[in-house]
């Protein structure tokens, strides 16, 4: 019962975006579950406990800002569940890998876990992994040569994910689509797209996407100078919004992603000196991870920074 209390609080919490306190209930679940003697759970409850803590554990890490112990976690967590006989909480470890995996923005290995959890689900016949497994295998398309086919697939599996009846995690879902929209610039349907997503939030309270949400809608504003007007809403507008969410929630994966589109933007704007003192301290605080493609443009970002920063000094 208690090994319960700590996953449904650090689950809810997770979402809440209440990130610190739901990382430590879900690690004291961790440290009481045993796999022999928890085993039945998994028959009560749908999912293995101990496999399910780990997922949001790892989750939770990426948000944080530990992108490698994110991916660690995570990975540990799929031998988990390889090793229980119950292919459920398989299906949900594999799915779970491909959200992290795509968090770090690792297409081929997103597109694997993918097709790992659609081919266990159709097996089993489990239409809730089946649909988010086709969302997944969506995004892994490349973005430009098969932008068309990338958005339908989207489309399909959020189709079949609505029939369920569930509204779990559509905020991070129509994030994914709306980014796809703006690849393939179609702004408009995009922005949509994000509306919709920020009433999903509304109404479910599931604050995890919040500042990724607000970010993506200032890239697609950037694209859509008509679309200002009906919004109220500018790119710098939003990306602010980003930032203050990201660290309200000490999100700092989510910050550095903000601070690199504000960053961006004030570049354009020949504000060099500003944007390296914004995204120069986020990208400080990081200690790991610096393989990941988020870390890798950071650094990129602030190298031209620097570069235009002492120019301007020079000149």
């Amino acid at each position: 019962t208690l090994l319960s209390a700590h996953y449904a609080l650090g689950n809810t919490l997770s979402f809440l975006e209440e990130l610190p306190a739901a990382l430590e209930h879900l690690e004291q679940g961790i440290a009481i579950y045993d796999p022999q003697t928890h085993c039945s759970l998994a028959f009560r409850y749908g999912e293995d406990p101990g496999v399910a803590c780990c997922i949001f554990r790892a989750w939770c890490l990426w948000y944080l800002g530990y992108p490698e112990q994110a991916r660690q976690r995570m990975h540990e967590t799929v031998t988990l569940a390889q090793r229980l006989s119950h292919p459920h909480s398989l299906a949900f470890a594999l799915c779970a890998a491909a959200v992290v995996h795509q968090l770090r923005q690792e297409r081929h290995t997103v597109q694997e876990q993918a097709e790992a959890a659609i081919t266990l689900s159709r097996e089993q016949g489990f239409p809730f992994f089946l649909a988010l497994g086709r969302i997944l295998r969506g995004w892994a398309l490349a973005e430009r040569e098969q932008a068309e086919e990338r958005i339908t697939q989207m489309r399909q599996g959020l189709a079949a994910y609505r029939a369920i009846g569930t509204q779990w995690i559509q905020p991070y879902f129509l994030a994914l689509l709306a980014e796809a929209y703006g690849n393939a610039e179609q702004v408009h349907e995009g922005l949509h797209v994000m509306t919709e997503a920020l009433d999903v939030i509304g109404t479910t309270r599931e604050f995890a996407w919040e500042a990724e949400l607000y970010r993506i809608k200032g890239e697609l504003l950037l694209n859509a100078k008509c679309e200002r007007r009906n919004t109220g809403w500018t790119p710098e507008d939003c990306f602010k919004k980003a930032l203050d969410v990201a660290r309200s929630q000490q999100a700092k994966s989510w910050e550095l992603r903000a601070a690199m589109s504000l960053s961006r933007l004030w570049q354009l704007q020949g504000k060099f000196d500003d944007a390296r003192k914004l995204l120069a301290p986020v990208y400080g605080w990081f200690t790991e991870g610096f393989e990941t493609a988020d870390l890798k443009k950071a650094k990129v970002l602030l190298d031209e920074l620097s570069c235009c920063s002492c120019y301007l000094v020079s000149v």
